[in-house]
């Protein structure tokens, strides 16, 4: 079930007019957990004995960790059921798959069979945020919850559950313990939210992709500058296509009375590679540096050790996307990125000499460059796109003139909002014709047919 369509419109409808004189009874939380598994049991009702099974485990490994002494004996049985769960349903093929060829190139006679494995939608955020739960109990961060309805709900909250943002249970939980505040001006600003992400979402990202799919279908049959010119377009289509989920994800909770964390902040106005992974899926880059890299030591210790922790997340948020060498490459590079350039950043020369026009462009064209690899149907056809931007002819790439204007319109318009000329942006009547515009746009000039959000693989 997807924001932008209307099994969802309806969907919503029937679940807010439950909801809202629910609110303020006990009763408002397990119609939001009645609400949650029906909307993720659209896709396929078996995936809901993983999430349900997810749910009990870590609520009843807390549990237990609460009356017994041996705290880490718990943590450890919590953590390795998630990963279990999440490795096998989602790396089992990618594991026996390369070692089927491991084998086979060392021309042994043995094969291990590949499991055929349904991935369930949004399985590495929902065990991510019910981990989180697990990890912050422990750490004596956060009380136990000692509802069952009220956590599942929290794990399984519809409006984020598929592609995030991963939230916390500092955050959310608290918010489930009491009647939602459902105001005017929240109903507005959440609408007006879900609508800049629709625009996102259908007017850019499934537009974007009308070019980009079938030239990284076949990238044998492009040369350099439409190879360059289509990740340049897949660079802004996943931005648009993921952020614009995460404002619809943002904007129907706020309907709901709830807030949710941020989850971009205009990334390609990024200065360094630091400060892109702070402003680019928030909530999956602070879950991998408070539960990955500050455990593996963080920034203690010694410079090499700093480095290595910072080497080793970026690798495994890497695979975290996706069980494929592209994504790991795609994690290496950004690792050896950030390691590089760490300490140029904190250069006075680079803070203040270089312009921040420069910067920004610099790192754009290095994240625009790893999309080749994240989005590659294979390590191969990835190296094929790389060299062929540096060899190949330089012919018409063909990029619609419309395209052009919309993406750097959006730009432009992150520019202004990180200028002194912000507050022309919140001047009520221009956000009012900015909203009357994109909703010309998507009247006019959208398709008819609904693109699945790209981080619902992941």
């Amino acid at each position: 079930m997807l924001f932008h369509t209307w099994p969802f419109a309806i969907f919503f409808a029937v679940v807010y007019l439950v909801y809202l004189p629910l609110r303020r009874t006990r009763y408002y939380v397990p119609w939001l957990l009645v609400a949650s598994y029906a909307f993720y049991g659209w896709w396929n009702a078996l995936y809901l004995i993983l999430i349900v099974y997810s749910t009990a485990l870590d609520f009843y490994v807390v549990k237990a960790m609460d009356r017994s002494p041996k705290k880490k004996l718990w943590l450890a049985v919590g953590l390795v059921n998630n990963l279990w769960l999440l490795g096998f349903f989602k790396y089992a093929g990618f594991v026996t798959g390369n070692l089927n060829a491991a084998l086979s190139a060392l021309h042994l006679a043995w094969s291990i069979s590949t499991p055929e494995v349904l991935l369930p939608v949004g399985i590495s955020f929902y065990t991510f945020q019910s981990m989180s739960y697990t990890i912050d109990f422990y750490r004596g961060q956060i009380p136990r919850e000692p509802s069952f309805i009220r956590f599942a709900t929290f794990v399984s909250l519809f409006p984020q559950l598929v592609a995030g943002p991963i939230e916390r249970a500092s955050n959310l939980l608290p918010q489930l313990h009491e009647a939602p505040s459902i105001t005017w001006r929240r109903v507005t600003d959440g609408l007006s939210l879900f609508f800049v992400g629709f625009f996102k979402k259908v007017a850019l990202a499934d537009y974007l992709a009308l070019y980009v799919d079938p030239i990284y279908a076949a990238p044998g049959m492009h040369e350099g500058l439409t190879l360059l010119v289509a990740t340049f377009a897949f660079g802004w289509q996943i931005y648009f296509d993921f952020s614009g989920y995460t404002d619809m994800a943002r904007g129907v909770a706020r309907v709901m009375g709830f807030d949710l964390m941020q989850n971009f902040n205009n990334p390609y106005l990024a200065t360094g590679l630091g400060d892109f992974w702070s402003r680019w899926h928030i909530s999956l880059s602070t879950w991998f540096k408070d539960y990955v890299y500050i455990p593996l030591g963080g920034n203690r210790g010694s410079q090499l050790n700093t480095y290595k922790n910072m080497f080793l997340t970026m690798v495994i948020s890497g695979l975290w996307h996706g069980a494929g060498w592209t994504f790991i490459v795609w994690g290496t590079l950004h690792a050896l990125g950030r390691v590089i350039t760490r300490e140029l950043e904190r250069t006075r020369v680079y803070r203040e000499r270089v312009p921040k026009l420069v910067k920004q462009l610099g790192v754009f064209a290095f994240v625009t460059f790893t999309w080749i690899f994240f989005r590659a149907g294979s390590f191969g056809e990835a190296v094929l796109i790389v060299r062929r931007l540096f060899a190949a002819g330089w012919g018409d790439p063909r990029f619609p003139v419309l395209a052009w204007v919309l993406v750097l319109s959006v730009w432009f318009y992150q520019f202004l909002f990180e200028s002194r000329a912000r507050r022309l942006l919140e001047w009520p009547p221009l956000q009012v014709a900015l909203m009357v515009a994109l909703l010309v746009f998507c009247l006019v000039f959208t398709a008819s047919t609904h693109e699945q959000f790209i981080y619902f693989q992941f």
